[in-house]
């Protein structure tokens, strides 16, 4: 048996196909990495640009205390979450002052209020609820009745 009898008779066709697939992905990646070299090679003359990158990315994660504050003075409320704000109020009022979230969010649960977890991170984002520093959180009160005495 010879020529395309023997191809078809040993998988010749999937074979070649898996051949030209590897040499085609092999060579993609090689023009990928050849054409970020010079990025790598940059960094090898200066090695400073690492740390400085680095600083750049802590910084980003770290926004500073203004810009905080405005982002959550910023957020509107809906009449609907007014209401759910007010009656995760009621429920951090029932528990001690210094409260676990989780405990928080599963009261929240089973007295079925609407989007529990989103509200409740909207109330961390506007420091509503504020974290004591032990692992748990307290209900700023005063916060609270600034923001929706209006």
């Amino acid at each position: 048996m010879y020529g395309l009898e023997a191809i078809n008779a040993n998988n010749g066709w999937a074979i070649s196909v898996v051949g030209i697939t590897i040499v085609f992905s092999g060579l993609v990646m090689l023009s990928f990495v050849i054409s970020k070299l010079y990025k790598v090679l940059a960094l090898w003359e200066d090695p400073s640009k690492i740390k400085a990158f680095f600083r750049a990315k802590k910084q980003e994660e770290k926004p500073d205390e203004q810009q905080e504050k405005h982002i959550s003075d910023r957020v509107v409320f809906t009449e609907s979450q007014k209401e759910v704000a007010k009656q995760f109020g009621l429920l951090a009022r029932t528990m001690e002052d210094h409260f676990s979230l989780s405990r928080l969010l599963h009261l929240a649960c089973i007295s079925g209020l609407m989007d529990p977890h989103s509200n409740l991170n909207t109330l961390l984002k506007t420091k509503i609820i504020i974290p004591d520093g032990a692992g748990f959180f307290t209900w700023n009160k005063d916060r609270f009745d600034k923001i929706f005495s209006c």
